[in-house]
């Protein structure tokens, strides 16, 4: 049984708790927070046995085998090495670091320490998602992949107001492409790989936060459109386009509704039969990497990428964090 603790009591943390009950080999087991108050009713509430105040606490207690974290993003890098260095095992929330520079020292961490590093991307552990890889094949030769997520946040009407919350805030490293991009440059790198040029536009807000931003992305043979927002909606499906057919996706955070239209006129839907609460997924994926040493998944490799690209688009646009110093 891994015996785990989580790092934030927000609404993620309330959702990957409950998906973990449908789980037999990872239980609940303790919580962190700054208030040891906040983290005594946190824990009653969900029935961990464990609270601490402190993350040295948490690193050296002998009853954890693996941390969840799900802090905000400038804190992911130094709370996953400090867990890593002290052989626990760390699921880290998506983005898993400001920067490349943050996940390389990450990544050597967990080497380092024979520990399982992995970013808590929900979307390529999904059974929908791996429907996308399964079928990518019958599109023939891809020469095109748009991937669309826009959401109004709902803290965007307090930001108007003037009141500034985590999701908008630049210290935190936070913003439209950490938090809503992040969904679909994951996506394309672990579909297509690095891109070869990376091109980006973001609409800046008065802070100096993104609100919504563009990527195009070139390869050999193919381009990539990628547009998010946390500033306004969009129900524009995602697409991937091969010279044989095109691929109609929902959500490609949360693909459900897969659709693949020939170009002799033939109309393909995907069925996936999946649980509601899609972090079930990756929860059992961690398992499997923490219980089978020999169960290589190089997602780390994917993780790299995305980050690289989000590097770039940032430098591009001048989004700049604390972190990248």
């Amino acid at each position: 049984m891994i015996r785990y603790a989580v790092i934030g009591t927000n609404f993620i943390t309330d959702r990957f708790i409950e998906a973990t009950k449908e789980c037999d080999d990872i239980k609940f087991h303790g919580v962190y927070s700054r208030d040891i108050n906040r983290a005594r009713e946190y824990g009653d509430k969900n029935g961990a046995k464990l609270v601490f105040d402190q993350l040295n606490d948490l690193a050296e207690c002998d009853e954890i085998d693996m941390v969840y974290i799900a802090s905000p993003n400038s804190f992911h890098c130094s709370q996953s090495i400090l867990m890593l260095k002290s052989k626990k095992h760390v699921l880290c929330e998506k983005p898993i670091a400001s920067n490349s520079k943050e996940l390389k020292k990450m990544i050597k961490a967990a080497s380092d320490n024979n520990t399982i590093l992995l970013e808590a991307m929900r979307t390529v552990y999904d059974p929908g998602f791996l429907e996308i890889e399964k079928n990518l094949n019958k599109l023939g030769k891809i020469r095109r992949a748009n991937f669309y997520y826009c959401k109004y946040s709902s803290r965007y009407d307090n930001f108007k107001k003037g009141v500034i919350e985590n999701a908008f805030k630049p210290e935190l490293s936070n913003g439209a492409l950490m938090d809503i991009g992040v969904y679909c440059v994951h996506a394309l790198a672990r579909l297509f790989g690095a891109p070869n040029e990376v091109k980006a536009q973001s609409i800046i807000l008065e802070n100096g936060i993104d609100g919504a931003g563009t990527i195009i992305a070139k390869y050999d043979e193919m381009q990539a459109d990628l547009m998010y927002s946390k500033i306004a909606d969009s129900y524009i499906p995602s697409e991937i386009q091969g010279e044989d057919g095109t691929m109609v996706i929902d959500m490609i955070s949360e693909p459900k509704d897969i659709t693949i239209y020939y170009r002799d006129g033939r109309k393909e839907n995907i069925s996936v039969d999946k649980k509601q609460n899609n972090m079930y997924y990756e929860a059992m994926e961690m398992v499997r990497l923490i219980e089978n040493p020999n169960y290589e998944k190089d997602y780390n490799k994917y993780s790299l990428i995305e980050l690289n690209i989000m590097d770039e688009v940032r430098e591009q646009t001048g989004i700049h964090f604390p972190a990248d110093r």
